[in-house]
């Protein structure tokens, strides 16, 4: 009769242990570090980077929503922040630091992916391919409706826009808009 090997009782080498642990150790700080630093994409639940600039959502949200970097190339950012004076018609000129820190900020956070490789006509993302094909079917007089405004204002109908999450699942029909204009929604 054969005898089964007792493998319980076998140890693996200490050398061997280690290599393993320092292995694993550092693909998982790799892992975390690339998680941390990594930009969102237009295809995740979330487009706001993970490592949000307090100034950036103070100084911009004053007046607009903080609209995503990833919308974005870092071409277009860079015209906007060194053109603050004329930011769409209106003056939002900022201190030469806070421009610095927040133009630095959106270039690490620009798009980069196939999506926004261009900038659109007058660095407007309202105006780039994506989203004019994202909202084919939405009637053009619903960006003029008063509780819409613009088609900039993305909280009108995506209703977690402010967190980053622009996923059908938070698309909302405005209120007091017409319903002949719901062909253009999901809900």
């Amino acid at each position: 009769m054969h005898r089964l090997p007792n493998f319980a009782a076998a140890r693996p080498h200490p050398t061997f242990v280690r290599t393993i642990a320092r292995t694993l150790a550092g693909a998982s700080l790799a892992l975390a570090t690339l998680l941390a630093v990594a930009p969102a994409h237009a295809d995740s639940r979330n487009m706001l980077p993970r490592n949000p600039l307090p100034v950036y959502t103070q100084e911009c949200a004053a007046c607009h929503m903080a609209f995503a970097p990833g919308f974005l190339p870092a071409k277009s950012w860079q015209h906007m922040m060194g053109s603050l004076d004329k930011h769409f018609g209106t003056d939002a000129s900022l201190d030469a630091a806070t421009v610095q820190q927040i133009a630095t900020w959106l270039a690490a956070n620009a798009g980069t992916y196939k999506r926004v490789a261009e900038a659109p006509p007058e660095d407007r993302m309202t105006r780039a391919a994506w989203f004019e094909r994202k909202h084919r079917k939405i009637d053009p007089q619903v960006w003029k409706h008063t509780s819409v405004k613009s088609a900039a204002n993305c909280l009108a109908c995506h209703t977690r826009a402010d967190k980053g999450n622009y996923d059908d699942d938070s698309v909302a029909y405005p209120q007091g808009l017409p319903a002949r204009f719901r062909t253009g929604w999901n809900d």
